[in-house]
């Protein structure tokens, strides 16, 4: 073989083992960012599904007291204003 054909020879595997293992390399990134994507996924449903818990656990606490406590609603006298009238 000649010096031109080893020099394209060589060039050629390296270029090659080169492209294969950068592909490698993409695929093993990509199947990272995936995973983590999953991950917050997760999370995400983990502190949606808390605050639904936390929520559920206000409103029956509120049920219980009011079905212990007098609660009156003061919010109409407030926007009639002290006379009766509806202030504008």
């Amino acid at each position: 073989m000649s010096r031109t054909a080893k020099t394209t020879f060589f060039t050629t595997v390296a270029l090659c083992a080169f492209t294969v293992v950068g592909v490698h390399y993409i695929q093993s990134a990509e199947k990272a960012a995936m995973h983590a994507g999953v991950l917050r996924d997760e999370e995400r449903t983990r502190i949606k599904r808390e605050r639904q818990l936390d929520f559920e656990m206000q409103a029956q606490l509120e049920r219980d007291l009011r079905k212990s406590q007098t609660v009156v609603d003061t919010t109409a006298e407030a926007l009639e204003g002290p006379a009766g009238t509806a202030e504008r």
